[in-house]
């Protein structure tokens, strides 16, 4: 090996999330040295835009063990194991911990702009494999730099990149052009700014998950308070309404994810909100007023709306690993190996099993996408798969596959249903169907604003 090869590199890990941060302690538990780069201000940047929304895992199982082996030694205690954080208690009393107890092995204003084998571009193959990894990464100055790295563990998630209204994938026609009055994320509707844009107002809910049953819920929480007389709701799915469109309910092992649900089917069956199915969403139009039409692409016309919350998932950035041989699904942009196991075109409820650096591995050895961004735009991920994920991969780097290769996580079940595009079947579902992918015939339902009202510590979450 040459210098510039030393196994005394760091392990780069992208990202200073829940996942990344928990690469770094396994690293650390393992005698490796990470080296955290986080393009935000703070550990948690992302999970800090969601603070306002509650977890659907307790906190038993949003820390990982290496973790808290690493913060007991500065007092750190865990919250109530049974309680459900906010994203901001996770932030604030779990993860910023963490990274402060890493110190400055977490870098932050840092940039992952591309990733390479150093001195190979992605079609040398030539003495490849003993090259390091080098890193391109830009400071909030503007400065840039080279990072060399033994591995990589990309752990930066999907949140910057959620998908768009467009039923086929792409943006549809408009959408970008209405950007003053389309979001794609769950509003906080505490903040008085957040809260006087929607109250009094028509808004369009579009997505079928958990996160747009929390933004129906607190849309209707806002609609029979005092200043949001005249809220309204349309929720918008591309499929029908059948048994399972709600998750597990009680069978659910996640019991907070399942309430939600519960409470989203009771608002449908209770009615007074309309919620528009089958609508596939192909152009978004303004009218004299500057309201917006939702246009189908089977050519329906849905009354105006004044603000249109898109929440149809998410996708991975890749462009900064365009030099890297990754080996991807060609549908879900996961590994291949783990693609089968999380395509929610087959699974599109029940558990994910658990897995590891095998699934995880790509033919640039030493290169590992973790996290959520492992899955692709599959959804129905969980922080403790993310977890579980780390502790074999930082095992398979410090030279442990017996350690790296053994499972040590069991997933709850859940009823969690599919992504934004699977919706068609060979058969229509009846209410009581165990599908959730059946072809879906045009109708419009009622939603109850007061029964949308989720039960305390339902509300949407990464996990």
């Amino acid at each position: 090996m040459t210098a510039h090869t030393a196994t005394d590199l760091p392990v780069a890990v992208i990202g200073a999330g829940p996942v990344g941060l928990a690469a770094a302690a396994h690293l650390v538990e393992r005698g490796l040295t990470p080296l955290v780069l986080e393009s935000g201000p703070v550990a948690a940047a992302a999970v800090r835009e969601w603070a306002h929304v509650r977890l659907f895992s307790p906190w038993s199982e949003v820390v990982d063990p290496a973790a808290e082996k690493l913060l007991a030694p500065t007092g750190w205690t865990r919250p109530d194991p049974a309680s459900y954080p906010s994203g901001g208690d996770w932030a604030e009393r779990y993860l910023q911990p963490l990274a402060d107890v890493l110190g400055d092995r977490v870098r932050y204003g840092a940039t992952v702009t591309g990733v390479s084998r150093a001195g190979r571009d992605r079609v040398v193959d030539a003495d490849r494999a003993a090259q390091p990894f080098v890193l391109h990464v830009t400071s909030e100055d503007g400065r840039e730099e080279r990072v060399l790295a033994r591995a990589v563990v990309d752990a930066s998630g999907t949140w910057a990149l959620p998908s768009p209204a467009g039923g086929d994938g792409l943006p549809a026609l408009g959408e970008r052009a209405a950007a003053d009055r389309v979001g794609y994320r769950v509003p906080d509707l505490k903040d008085p700014a957040v809260r006087a844009r929607y109250a009094g107002r028509r808004t369009a809910v579009i997505g079928s998950g958990a996160s747009a049953f929390t933004a129906l819920a607190s849309l209707a929480e806002l609609a029979g308070s005092p200043d949001g007389h005249g809220t309204e709701a349309v929720w918008i799915l591309r499929r029908g309404i059948t048994g399972s469109t709600f998750g597990g309910g009680r069978a659910d092992q996640l019991p907070a994810r399942g309430a939600l649900g519960l409470a989203a089917r009771a608002a449908v069956e209770d009615g007074h909100a309309d919620a528009v199915t089958g609508f596939r969403c192909a152009a978004i139009e303004r009218d004299g007023e500057g309201r917006l039409i939702l246009v189908a692409e089977d050519g329906r016309r849905l009354d105006p709306v004044d603000e249109v919350i898109v929440l149809t998932g998410f996708r991975p950035d890749l462009s900064f690993l365009s030099e890297l041989r990754l080996g991807l699904d060609e549908r879900l942009e996961a590994p291949v190996a783990l693609a089968p196991l999380i395509d929610p075109n087959v699974h599109s409820c029940g558990t994910v099993y658990p897995h590891g650096r095998t699934e995880l591995a790509h033919p640039e050895e030493g290169v590992y996408l973790v996290g959520m961004k492992s899955y692709g735009r599959a959804p129905t991920f969980l922080a403790m798969t993310g977890y579980e994920q780390v502790r074999s991969v930082a095992a398979a780097l410090a030279g442990d596959p017996e350690a790296a290769d053994r499972v040590e996580l069991v997933l709850p079940e859940t009823g969690v249903c599919g992504g934004s595009g699977l919706f068609d079947a060979a058969e229509p579902a009846t209410a009581d169907a165990g599908g959730c992918c059946a072809a879906p015939a045009p109708q419009l339902v009622q939603i109850t604003p007061a029964s949308l009202t989720a039960a305390p510590g339902s509300s949407s979450g990464g996990c």
